[in-house]
């Protein structure tokens, strides 16, 4: 009988699998003499400036638990996916790896089509550090037009406390402003992407009084998965929406936020708002 899973070498199991579909000449290695595919325990040792006894000794099960720098280090020179990168982690070290924030460049066509068949459901797509990267029509007329502002403007801090329009809108905008400090603290820390909020932190700190105040208060909240929000729009009046984010499947680095209306009569108002929008604009 096979051993209990439990007790398998489950590490080195992958390792050995991902080591053996690495085609060598795709780095620059001899493919003569080489009596089993992929790379050899010492070439990967090599890449990853490991010891290659310590690096067998992974794949054979020997040795302890290895650390997170040798796991990055072996991720990289198995040319691991995140995805990847993850389930080793997990395997090694029963645990996900630390975050690393990227720079996110835009959403697929096919995440933009999900977004526009939510209409007239105000939708978008926001990064970590809480960038606007895509949004629909809805979003557009309920919410303003990022379309219209320069990428790095995109950023909800920055528009909250910044856009006076977006101010006049809200019922109790200190208490959404604070929320969305305290939220994004909390995200941006997940994605270890300090150095890249500092620049956005200082400007919003030398440009608003009451970001500096909130951001030194240390208050930090999670974003609410579901919550109703009231606005006040400049041509429909009062509106609700029911509140919901989402992670993306497959992009750990993206959310998307819906805006629900909270009615059937706000959703035909929403839809006839943007209807006549769309009518002014057309050529």
């Amino acid at each position: 009988m096979s051993e209990p899973l439990a007790v398998e070498n489950l590490l080195g199991t992958y390792l050995r699998d991902r080591r053996l579909k690495l085609d060598p000449a795709a780095f620059g290695l001899a493919l003569e003499r080489r009596r089993t595919p992929g790379l050899r325990r010492e070439e990967v040792a090599q890449r990853a400036h490991i010891s290659p006894t310590w690096y067998t000794w992974l794949e054979q099960g020997r040795g302890g638990a290895p650390s997170a720098d040798v796991l990055n280090r072996i991720a990289r020179a198995l040319m691991l996916t995140d995805v990847e990168r993850e389930h080793l982690f997990l395997l090694g070290l029963g645990r996900l790896p630390e975050v690393r924030y990227r720079e996110n460049e835009g959403v697929t066509p096919r995440l933009q089509r999900v977004l526009d068949a939510l209409d007239p459901s105000p939708a978008l797509i926001r990064t970590a550090i809480w960038n606007v990267v895509a949004w629909n029509r809805a979003a557009t007329v309920m919410l303003g037009d990022y379309g219209a502002l320069p990428p790095h403007q995109r950023n909800v801090l920055r528009i909250i406390f910044l856009d006076p329009r977006v101010r006049a809108v809200q019922y109790d905008w200190e208490s959404v402003a604070r929320h969305v400090v305290g939220s994004f603290r909390v995200d941006a820390a997940r994605a270890g992407a300090a150095a890249e909020v500092a620049p956005l932190v200082d400007e919003l700190c030398r440009l608003s009084p009451e970001f500096r105040t909130m951001w030194r208060d240390n208050d930090v909240r999670g974003a609410p998965g579901e919550a109703v929000k009231h606005i006040r729009h400049p041509v429909l009046g009062p509106l609700a929406f029911e509140y919901s984010a989402f992670s993306v499947d497959g992009r750990t680095d993206l959310s998307m936020v819906v805006y629900n209306p909270a009615t059937p009569a706000d959703a035909e108002r929403i839809k006839s708002l943007i209807a006549a929008t769309s009518i002014g604009e057309a050529p």
